[in-house]
């Protein structure tokens, strides 16, 4: 028969250990279990099973059981694990199995009946006795379900893990960076520490830690606590595969950061526009040799151009995001875990055929996300009766209609809410239209139909809204395609709508459902530099009677982009350009 626990632990109010619902773990209960170890417990309302986890003589347990099975059962179990037999090594002498340890389970300083189901017997504060080792219990307590490094840091480029909690919540997690310890060569500190592990020193706190010159060389170790509010679980030690590499030097947009250095203040809006370079086009045999082949190799690695768009999106400190070739793993692995950690919500909509798609993310302490319309433009163009007009004139040529119809080009809307202001509302539009030089005809009828889709969504779901559009146009301010957005209207003699082969050309007049729109960033030398061609083709257009554009973020000089020739480069990750704009409300 065990020893009740101390008379200390007994004391406690008992409408605070209630069978109804786990309290958290206060820190009066903390002191009261000393320096026990925890035993981990996941059980949720209408699974079937829970899990028990703990750490006993070096060994983790991970134990799976019924919730409406005996809490007997469950220690009953426990117990034999504890109890099996070791494993005969050779040349020895069978050995007997050792006694099995008891095991019981303890609620307020009394033992838990046997008979109680699982699903009620392993409440927070509870202690497991195993022998003579006692665990204390945590229900559902905060724990990491993901917890990763990213596998290439440079120094001076913020380094962001990926983390998702369980009963917790990241903004209360903690977070303590550590860098290893330079090895003393001396002799005589080589017959010190010989066998042991390397040291390691503080470096920093907070969910983003950005390496500095002097950890070239160095691992990182992160160790991280999941929190929720005061309740904490088990922390975790993340440690980096690989040791912090040196930084290319000047990058392209280092001195665009000295425009945005500071959020902006209500009622401004930073935006940002940027094709970002999916890895499937970068990482072809056609990209390597043909499109960039001045690009260093390394400097076309996913890895390594992930550190420069993350050093390049945070110092913007934006708060609307518009992105085109998002790899849906970068979306996941890279994208969500940084912008989180510095104050941004995103959506993703993955491009029909294909691995990579559009990506929006907006400030969650500015906006929330109200719903979202997103289409994909061939789609509805056949599916959906507002453009019956326009699919009846294309319908004349089979040969173009079919070419549009291939396309799965999409367009993200995302209707947001000001939260400084919950009656204005605004509509994010973000696309990336067809690509090919001759494809103009496709791009204007694309762009007929976004126009109708956004005009319908604002006049049925928040009327009066203003809208901003952003994206890779892949479309010159000579082209039918800007004439339709500033002008409203483009005739039907206009060059694009015989761009392409002469069967597939087409005679329209193709009109806007919008008031002419302004381009924010206005129209560029070029957004896209690349060994053979150089244009502008990314915009952010928005209407001059709602909003007016407060300033516009210099691109960078022509020195800087052609430094390394072209574009990517070592410096820049992408053979597009961000467009970044300080936008206000019209009073």
């Amino acid at each position: 028969m065990f020893v009740r626990l101390p008379a200390l632990l007994t004391r406690l109010p008992r409408h605070r250990l209630s069978f109804v619902q786990a309290k958290p773990v206060t820190q009066a209960c903390r002191f009261l279990h000393g320096r026990m170890e925890p035993a981990v417990v996941r059980c949720l309302p209408g699974e079937p099973k829970l899990t028990i986890s703990f750490t006993l003589n070096g060994s983790n347990k991970h134990m799976l059981r019924d919730q409406d099975e005996p809490l007997g059962k469950a220690l009953a179990r426990i117990s034999h694990n504890k109890a099996k037999k070791p494993k005969k090594l050779k040349g020895q002498q069978p050995c007997e199995a050792p006694e099995p340890p008891a095991v019981k389970l303890y609620h307020g300083g009394d033992e838990v009946p046997d008979t109680v189901l699982n699903s009620e017997a392993w409440r927070e504060g509870s202690v497991l006795q195993v022998g003579d080792v006692k665990f204390f219990v945590q229900r559902n307590a905060p724990t990491f379900t993901i917890a990763e490094l990213p596998v290439s840091l440079l120094a001076g480029f913020p380094v962001c893990p990926k983390l998702e909690v369980e009963f917790g919540n990241l903004q209360d997690c903690e977070f303590t960076w550590y860098k290893e310890k330079a090895p003393d060569t001396s002799p005589e500190a080589a017959e010190e520490v010989t066998g042991q592990d390397p040291g390691w020193t503080q470096v920093g706190c907070g969910r983003v830690h950005v390496p500095s010159n002097q950890d070239i060389g160095c691992r990182l170790k992160l160790r991280c606590t999941p929190k929720d509010g005061s309740r904490s679980g088990s922390a975790m030690e993340l440690l980096s595969v690989a040791a912090v590499e040196a930084g290319p030097g000047m990058c392209t947009f280092d001195n665009r950061h000295a425009y945005t250095v500071k959020e902006t203040e209500w009622p401004t809006v930073r935006v940002v526009s940027y094709n970002i370079l999916a890895d499937i086009y970068a990482q072809t045999e056609l990209s390597k040799t043909v499109l960039y082949p001045y690009c260093a190799p390394y400097a076309l690695q996913l890895d390594y151009r992930q550190n420069l768009i993350k050093k390049e999106l945070a110092g913007y400190n934006a708060d609307i995001i518009c992105l085109q070739e998002v790899d849906k793993g970068v979306f996941v692995d890279s994208l969500i875990p940084s912008l989180d950690a510095f104050g941004l919500e995103g959506v993703f909509r993955i491009k029909e055929k294909q691995h990579e798609g559009l990506a929006t993310f907006y400030r969650r302490s500015k906006f929330q996300l109200l719903s979202r319309h997103d289409i994909m433009l061939s789609e509805v163009l056949t599916s959906d009766p507002i453009h019956s007009e326009l699919l009846e004139m294309i319908s004349a040529n089979d040969t173009l209609k079919h070419r549009i119809l291939q396309r799965s080009t999409t367009l993200q809307v995302t209707l947001l809410e000001d939260l400084h202001k919950p009656d204005r509302k605004i509509c994010v539009a973000n696309t990336h239209l067809y690509w090919h030089p001759k494809g103009g005809n496709v791009r204007l009828v694309q762009m007929g139909v976004a126009l109708k889709h956004l005009s319908r969504v604002i006049q049925e779901v928040a009327p009066g809204a203003p809208l901003l559009f952003c994206g890779d146009f892949n479309s010159s301010p000579t082209s039918g395609v800007f004439q339709l957005v500033t002008e409203a209207v483009v005739p039907q003699q206009h060059p694009d709508w015989s761009s392409s082969e002469p069967e597939e050309s087409c005679s329209m007049e193709l009109c806007s459902d919008f008031p002419p729109l302004l381009s924010a960033c206005n129209q560029p030398a070029y957004t896209n530099y690349v060994g053979g061609f150089h244009g502008c083709l990314d915009y952010i257009f928005i209407q001059p009677d709602s909003i007016q554009v407060e300033q516009m973020i210099p691109l960078p000089s022509h020195q800087e982009v052609t430094t390394y020739e072209a574009l990517p480069s070592v410096a820049h990750p992408s053979d597009h350009i961000a467009l970044v704009c300080d936008l206000r409300w019209s009073p």
